[in-house]
């Protein structure tokens, strides 16, 4: 199934949705009670899950068109944890516009975080910061959301602890990172994280290798590969991360993102106010944002 974190009226709560219908159940469709998507993940038992799997029989409370959709997880828990080169084509030109410290003999996964004050929904605004950005551009990535506390998970177990997915990107000033030699803070701004529009359950997205991964600036595809080229995959990478990393859950990871970025591109294709970028991969969806004009 899929889960949204709506606005009606000015409260907010978490519906249910499924592929192909345009309605919303609200949680007492299911004879359920949590209030938002963190409390569904953290307290929603196995016979919940499978509960929700099913469309209830009463017609949906809402249409999409009657709601505001906000991003599935406004605010995550802890800082995001992401994948700094996790396809290796995007490995090679990150090299080559020479804006990371890395090479094309890079060996060990690269792991950062990335702050979120408050994620951006579908249809939502993305601050440029033109006062401090000067290079502002897109990354598409499938976000993982842990739905039990992982701690020492081996790989064969690491898929029982997902919860579902969804779309992120993982907007970064490059000239930020370029300036500080890190990630962090340029990829931190307020506004960089645009999500959603849900999360798709993992019994529904099944296996999260071989699907598609694009994104589009002004219409022009930009990105297109599939999670199966991943040189860490969603398993190995919760192996990986929860060897002495207690991933609590909620916790949100962004699984890196493939080539056709802005800074790879000749000349440089980064993103400026008024353009539309959409990120898109099979079995979730798409998310479109807007670049602010301040």
């Amino acid at each position: 199934m899929r889960l949204y974190t709506i606005e009606k009226d000015g409260k907010k709560m978490v519906c249910g949705g499924y592929t192909g219908i345009e309605g919303l159940w609200t949680m007492d469709c299911y004879g359920l009670n949590y209030e938002c998507m963190l409390d569904l993940i953290a307290n929603a038992d196995e016979a919940e899950m499978a509960h929700l799997e099913k469309k209830p029989a009463c017609p949906p409370t809402y249409s999409m068109d009657d709601v505001k959709i906000l991003a599935p997880i406004e605010h995550p828990v802890g800082d995001v944890m992401c994948l700094g080169v996790n396809y290796y084509a995007h490995l090679v030109e990150s090299s080559k516009a020479g804006h990371v410290d890395i090479d094309q003999n890079q060996k060990a996964t690269v792991y950062f975080s990335k702050r979120v004050n408050e994620a951006v929904p579908d249809g939502g605004i993305i601050p440029p910061h033109l006062d401090i950005c000067t290079a502002l551009d897109y990354e598409v990535e499938l976000g993982v959301i842990i739905g039990k506390t992982a701690t020492k998970v081996s790989r064969e177990d690491a898929l029982d602890h997902v919860f579902g997915y969804t779309i992120i990107n993982d907007v970064s000033a490059r000239n930020v990172q370029e300036a500080h030699k890190q990630w962090y803070r340029g990829k931190s701004l307020d506004g960089f994280c645009p999500m959603g529009p849900c999360i798709v359950t993992a019994a529904e997205f099944g296996n999260p290798s071989g699907h598609t991964v694009a994104s589009y600036v002004n219409g022009e595809r930009r990105q297109f590969s599939n999670t199966e080229v991943m040189m860490r995959d969603v398993p190995g990478l919760i192996m990986e991360l929860s060897a002495g990393t207690t991933l609590a859950t909620g916790t949100v990871i962004a699984t890196g993102t493939p080539s056709g970025v802005g800074m790879g591109m000749d000349p440089k294709g980064y993103m400026h106010p008024g353009d539309v970028v959409i990120c898109e991969i099979e079995g979730i969806g798409r998310i479109t944002n807007t670049i602010g004009q301040e």
